[in-house]
């Protein structure tokens, strides 16, 4: 394996409820332990938005900007990392303005093309508390969740993605403006057919992968295993080769423009389908499960993921565990950490006592967070080294 991505400095100014912050880490993972409300799960944010996307919390950028300043002064996120090719220097802002202006990206001092560009030097993957409901919300919820997972392995996912939803929107338009030149649709859906199926052949792909991953560790994990399974779009032919599936989209496509018409949408599509989990050994569907059960399935399957990334890239992605021991027993939040080491990765966990992170030991950094201040914790005796504090600015 290659060195540990772990982020060795972290600068946040005007970012929510922080004015100006500068954190010196090193490889160990680390720990934010603070009152609800004090800006642990703010700082998670300012890591989440180190890759593209809107961040975990997919804020508008001027909600980011702290509360009481100027708009126009934006905030910016800086860290210095040891990353995917070596050290690095990423960044991430906004300029400000009435609708929190537009994000810039800049690494190593220079412009980046693309946000695109921050994933050749770490991956990034989260479980907040809002996940919870991930089971028994929206199939969209689950997509956006999904397509994460993608991107972490297959950068060129978010660009397919998004390229296909503004080709499906002007066929919307199209449609809907009784403007159905023949020319135009048949441009557009030859543009959503190859786009299309390649997402599908992706989350076809890392679907599987996970699945065969969650099944290799059944025997030893201490979560229960969930089988995944993708459904909505075009499933009988995912076996088959694109061309095959390209085929069948299109057909999809020019038949249903009528019905796509009266509907004001396209009714099928990659952006039709739905992760389906069940619970494996219950035979359960995740949905009908405890509210324990689906948090424990979906610390699996986050976890499964992370070593998927590891496997495929050679480093181990960042993780960012929000609230991650509140609602683990004493013996799962022990099992928990020992994974997180053994994946070799940084993970950033918050909670609101540094006690439920004593069986981390020294292998964490416990930090303090209270009115957007963050300290060295003082350790209560016997919790971990004393020789591991150092103060934060």
């Amino acid at each position: 394996m290659a060195a540990k991505v772990h982020i060795q400095k972290l600068k946040l100014t005007g970012f929510r409820n922080y004015a100006k912050l500068s954190l010196d880490l090193d490889q160990r993972h680390v720990v934010l332990v603070g009152d609800n409300g004090a800006g642990k799960t703010n700082l998670m944010e300012a890591v989440s938005l180190l890759t593209p996307g809107r961040g975990m919390r997919r804020a508008p950028y001027g909600d980011l900007i702290k509360a009481g300043a100027d708009p126009a002064s934006g905030f910016s996120i800086f860290a210095s990392l040891e990353g995917m090719t070596g050290p690095a220097d990423i960044g991430t802002g906004v300029d400000g303005g009435e609708e929190g202006g537009s994000r810039r990206v800049r690494i190593n001092g220079a412009p980046a093309r693309t946000s695109d560009d921050l994933l050749d030097h770490l991956r990034l993957l989260w479980l907040t508390p809002a996940m919870d409901g991930l089971f028994t919300g929206s199939a969209g919820d689950r997509r956006r969740f999904l397509d994460r997972l993608v991107l972490s392995v297959d950068p060129a996912h978010g660009g397919r993605a998004l390229n296909y939803e503004r080709a499906m929107r002007s066929r919307n338009r199209l449609l809907s403006e009784g403007r159905a030149d023949p020319a135009w649709l048949d441009g557009l859906e030859a543009q959503m057919t190859e786009l299309g199926v390649a997402m599908a052949m992706a989350r076809n792909e890392v679907v599987s992968l996970l699945s065969d991953l969650i099944e290799s560790n059944t025997s030893h994990s201490v979560f229960p295993a969930a089988t995944v399974r993708l459904e909505g779009f075009l499933e009988d032919e995912a076996h088959g080769s694109a061309s095959d599936m390209e085929a069948a989209f299109a057909t999809m496509l020019e038949t249903g423009r009528r019905r796509d018409a009266a509907a004001g949408r396209t009714l099928s599509g990659p952006h039709r389908s739905d992760l389906i989990v069940h619970h494996r050994a219950k035979g359960m569907p995740a949905a009908l499960s405890s509210t324990g059960e689906q948090k424990a399935l979906l610390i699996g399957i986050v976890l499964g993921h992370a070593q998927l990334v590891r496997a495929m890239t050679g480093h181990a992605p960042i993780l960012l565990l929000d609230e991650i021991a509140a609602h683990l027993d004493e013996g799962r939040r022990a099992a928990l950490f020992d994974l997180i080491e053994a994946l070799e990765c940084q993970a950033f966990m918050t909670g609101t006592d540094a006690q439920m992170f004593a069986s981390l030991g020294a292998r964490g950094q416990i930090f303090t967070v209270a009115d957007g201040q963050v300290t060295a914790y003082k350790d209560e005796p016997g919790t971990r080294d004393p020789g591991n504090d150092k103060p934060a600015d």
